[in-house]
């Protein structure tokens, strides 16, 4: 969805500009292979994933970053502090051309709960420092700052709402997809994509290259660990399992273009690395016994749209008990976690508007068919397998802009709360009032908030309750703007509502 609530278009990006990142080195060398900054990810008691990928030259049309087609060795090092005086561990890694020379180290034998700075060498070069924390020990409890954020378009702005995040000091970062985007420029683009659209793993190495060269980016993986999960643009827009939006010529080849090209560029397991077409990107993540991540994949598995994917669709195939979003399978791993959560809060990663959205104003009811609305019956099931844990909240991405909306079982009435992520830059900078959506909301009664400019959500989470800050940015269309928060709203423990 734009924000104007049409369809939201294909989207596209450009050449970054140096600036200093929060930490590390400063701006890149000639020939230096750590162009694309550093990350961390998928924290658990004792560990927790970093990341880097060589590229002296990021934007080379080959996909390959300006590396030779051979492996490279690459030291790493973890520290208790970001002068390194206090040496944790270091070891050594391989960086292979098959897997565009990314580094993963899945670290283990740290202490939970502690905060850690890590870096890379190679050649003579030095990487930027990154900053990671591993998770509480199970039972631990204390407080949690975690952000989330989602769509970031090179070509329709700047990426100064990752600068805020960062700035904001989280403990974890959540991305809920399109962190890149697969199409290439209009005619009014901010920045513009290197290369055509993305179709070769060449291409999308390429894409990721060039958004990972951003200094706002790279701050903002520098400063905590991510949980990541793609919605549609990492591959192609509105794809549903193995049905591309448009038909195509390999769809298959292409999927798994964006799957390689994917784990490579993030900070995920060897347990996400793709087989074919496909990853095991769906997962839990405890922080102790503060909150359970429940990290969904409404990608892979499910039903081609209904409706022929029309926004403000209206067809009895919406409602069609066969239809998934989720598929069978991680359907039944979800109602399992729920079941069988001990957490205070659980709190679902995802894509796609969960609660009910009615995008006509008037009489006739319309669906974004692209949403939960389009998967009404898997919806139910999990609605009601929501309301048997503690504190159940949904974190949204895809629409860009901000909501928070009520979710309630038709039997057992309110059972959790959504909060609704809007863009880093998707969409441009968006604006103040839409009148068109006041009336929306008059015919959504369990919607409490919308907001129309970019920016990210801010969470503060305790075992008594979350407190989400909706942060803005006035504009993207051009850099340094200052983060504000638009709306705060707390849910208490217990208590599925926002006040």
């Amino acid at each position: 969805m734009s924000t104007n609530l049409s369809r939201r278009a294909l989207l596209g990006g450009a050449l970054a500009v140096a600036a200093i990142p929060l930490l590390g080195s400063g701006r890149p060398r000639s020939g230096d292979p750590f162009t694309l900054g550093v990350a961390s990810g998928d924290p658990a008691p004792g560990g927790v994933v970093i990341w880097t990928r060589l590229a002296p030259a990021p934007l080379a049309d080959d996909g390959r970053g300006g590396m030779p087609w051979r492996a490279v060795d690459v030291e790493w090092e973890v520290a208790t502090d970001d002068r390194f005086h206090g040496i944790e561990q270091r070891g050594m890694a391989l960086a292979a051309p098959e897997s565009a020379h990314a580094v993963h180290v899945e670290l283990t034998g740290l202490r939970p709960g502690s905060e850690y700075f890590y870096r890379f060498r190679t050649g003579g070069y030095l990487s930027a420092t990154g900053r990671t924390r591993t998770a509480p020990a199970p039972g631990a409890s204390g407080a949690l700052t975690m952000c989330f954020a989602s769509c970031s378009n090179y070509e329709q702005g700047w990426f100064t709402g990752y600068r805020r995040l960062a700035e904001d000091d989280p403990d974890l970062v959540v991305h809920l997809g399109d962190y890149q985007y697969e199409a290439v420029a209009g005619d009014r683009a901010v920045r513009r994509h290197a290369g055509p659209e993305t179709v070769t793993l060449a291409q999308y190495r390429q894409r990721f290259a060039q958004y990972r060269t951003d200094p706002d980016l790279q701050a903002a993986h520098a400063a905590a660990p991510w949980l990541v999960v793609f919605d549609d643009h990492e591959l192609d827009n509105n794809w549903a399992a193995s049905v591309p939006e448009e038909p195509q010529p390999d769809f298959p080849a292409r999927r798994a273009a964006a799957m390689q090209a994917y784990y490579e560029n993030m900070p995920l397991r060897a347990s996400a690395r793709p087989r074919g077409a496909s990853m095991q990107l769906y997962r839990r993540v405890q922080w102790g016994a503060l909150a359970t991540f429940h990290m969904l994949d409404t990608r892979q598995y499910r039903t081609d749209q209904a409706c022929g994917d029309a926004y403000g669709a209206d067809c009895p195939e919406l409602n069609s008990a066969g239809r998934t979003l989720t598929g069978p399978e991680q359907e039944r791993w979800l109602l399992d976690g729920l079941r069988g959560s001990r957490a205070r809060w659980d709190i679902l990663g995802q894509q796609v508007f969960f609660a009910p959205l009615d995008v006509q104003a008037g009489p006739r009811r319309g669906a974004n068919a692209d949403a939960w609305d389009g998967y009404a019956a898997c919806r139910n099931r999990i609605t009601a397998g929501l309301a048997g844990a503690r504190n159940p909240v949904v974190l949204t991405g895809d629409v860009h802009a901000h909501w928070a909306a009520e979710i309630s079982d038709p039997r057992l009435g309110p059972v959790a709360t959504e909060l609704v992520t809007t863009s880093i830059s998707s969409g441009g900078d968006g604006s103040d009032y839409r009148p068109a959506v006041g009336a929306l909301l008059v015919e959504n009664p369990h919607i409490k908030y919308f907001g129309d400019r970019r920016g990210y959500v801010r969470t503060r989470i305790t075992a008594d309750e979350l407190r989400a800050d909706f942060r803005t940015l006035a504009f993207v269309t051009r850099p340094g703007a200052p983060a504000r928060t638009d709306a705060t709203f707390v849910i208490a423990d217990r208590v599925p509502a926002l006040t």
